[in-house]
């Protein structure tokens, strides 16, 4: 789907989004879940639509099934990261501690932050330094500052 930030590519597998991939694809080799392009699927057209009122500022929180894959951590990761409302970011460090860990976890956060299979709709993009600085994005840092730039309450 073409979006402010790209085209992406949106994933589903047995009734829930696994992925969402920013252009440039990877190709079939790196295992990741891939099938047969289905503009006439439900889930996936309600995927598209929503991202579009996401990126159009008239959707802020997305409700469709997920199903990311990863490790127990990793899952309660990517349920703190859920928890980060529109327009608000959060540290490493406090993501760890509402995890009930140390500020010594904010790398195993991070690490977790990166492989978030489904970016956007879990929103690794709200996760920022400790100092408020912009780290590392799996999409790029030009793209999680156009997110967070989206996400800002519009001045007039």
């Amino acid at each position: 789907m073409p979006s402010p930030i790209g085209e992406l590519r949106v994933i589903a597998r047995d009734g829930a989004i696994v992925a969402i991939e920013f252009s440039p694809f990877r190709g079939l080799s790196d295992g990741r879940p891939i099938g047969e392009r289905a503009d006439d699927d439900p889930l996936l057209s309600r995927a598209v639509e929503q991202l579009t009122a996401y990126f159009a500022r008239e959707l802020q929180e997305f409700d469709l099934p997920l199903a990311p894959q990863g490790s127990a951590f990793q899952q309660k990761v990517w349920d703190q990261l859920r928890q980060i409302g529109w327009g608000r970011t959060a540290s490493y460090g406090e993501i760890a501690h509402r995890l009930g860990h140390t500020n010594a976890a904010s790398r195993a956060v991070g690490l977790a932050n990166g492989r978030n299979p489904i970016p956007i709709v879990i929103p690794c993009h709200r996760v920022i330094g400790a100092d408020g600085s912009l780290t590392g994005y799996a999409g790029g840092l030009d793209r999680k500052q156009l997110l967070l730039e989206l996400e800002q309450d519009a001045l007039f």
